[in-house]
């Protein structure tokens, strides 16, 4: 367990720290998170697809790893980044350590390294590629710059379902029917829609708009997912259904929906990646704390086609929600589902099928 390892970025800083998990090179971009709890959720949300990420509270593994909190089928991060992992877990639902969990899905993790020092540069100087390696900095570097870049690569085909299939957990639904257009969807997501009755059924992402009309939905959620949303496949087909059904765009579904219509999206420094991101309705004044996580945001000043702001963040007032003046669109960007996070926002899901039923 004491076996030295690095975390290189790409700038040349490097961090030693020891090894755990499984052993082998993880890169990709090197992100952080500022949520307290939730790294089992972190690490299985697919929004996080090609990322080496950074959680900032010091103690991660504490609570160990059960069978319920997961996102998705598999662990989705190319490698984890710890002050302190913890291998004596307490909890009464943990099945096994951080360490295992990361082993048993090969995924590499660093340990006893200065987060918040990683924290603070990113922040000053944006987020960047990186790689855990045994290898010294310098040919870690080396070797740094032979592979794909994070922005370069389109995630969204590794992510996403390769069949059609119905959300069954917990028993089918007899609501609305609902598709989601999966782009990296979190099981938090499903799970909201079904214990509000829907009938949910799950598409890939390459699903042609008129295959999915062909399913008769009642409305159409667009969902989370990770990289640049300059993807025109997918934009072809959000513009497609407009105005044909009610849509709810989340994350990259939020910016999908926003260049549908002709508008811009640009990447941020260092993104939204938390549990504490401060969001306010335009419209009521109220301000609700978030979940989120996005590197990419929605251009406000470039908003067409009948699109308008609803809600901003207050840390830099970017676009985090979206409405339209003439069809049934609701658009948030961040996560309403948490997972991690605070539930300030699942009535988003609520007024999405008041949409639907009217």
């Amino acid at each position: 367990m004491s076996r030295k390892i690095y975390l290189v970025l790409e700038d040349g800083s490097a961090y030693p720290g020891h090894a755990f998990g499984a052993e082998g090179v993880g890169y990709g971009e090197v992100v952080f998170n500022t949520s307290m709890t939730g790294y089992q959720e972190m690490l299985t949300d697919p929004s996080y697809a090609g990322q080496v990420v950074v959680p900032t509270y010091p103690m991660i593994g504490n609570y160990g790893v059960n069978d319920i909190d997961y996102q998705s089928n598999r662990i989705q991060v190319s490698g984890f980044v710890v002050r302190q992992d913890c291998y004596q877990p307490s909890h009464w639902q943990s099945e096994r350590t951080l360490h295992e969990y990361l082993k048993a899905n090969g995924i590499p993790g660093i340990g006893g390294v200065d987060t918040r020092s990683i924290t603070r540069h990113l922040r000053s100087v944006g987020v960047m590629m990186g790689i855990i390696t045994e290898d010294e900095p310098d040919k870690a570097i080396a070797h740094l710059k032979t592979l794909p870049k994070y922005v370069d690569t389109d995630f969204v085909p590794r992510v996403s379902t390769d069949k059609v299939f119905e959300w069954d957990e917990g028993g089918k639904g007899t609501g609305p029917h609902i598709i989601v257009v999966d782009c990296g969807v979190k099981y938090s997501i499903l799970r909201n829609l079904s214990k509000l009755g829907c009938r949910v059924t799950v598409v890939p992402a390459t699903t042609p708009s008129a295959d999915i009309l062909k399913l008769d939905p009642d409305g159409i959620l667009v969902s989370p997912g990770p990289g640049d949303p300059a993807l025109n496949y997918l934009q072809d087909t959000v513009r497609d259904l407009v105005g044909k059904k009610p849509v709810m765009g989340i994350c990259l579904g939020h910016q999908l929906l926003a260049r549908a219509f002709g508008s811009r999206t640009f990447k941020l420094k260092f993104g939204h990646r938390g549990a504490n991101h401060p969001v306010k309705d335009l419209a009521t004044g109220r301000v609700y704390i978030t979940a989120q996580n996005h590197g990419y945001a929605v251009d406000g000043d470039s908003l067409k086609g009948g699109l308008e702001v609803s809600q901003i963040n207050l840390n830099d007032n970017t676009v985090e929600g979206m409405v339209h003046r003439e069809y049934p669109i609701l658009s948030i960007q961040y996560h309403s589902e948490a997972s991690p996070g605070p539930l300030d926002t699942v009535d988003a899901f609520k007024r999405f099928l008041d949409m639907v039923k009217n």
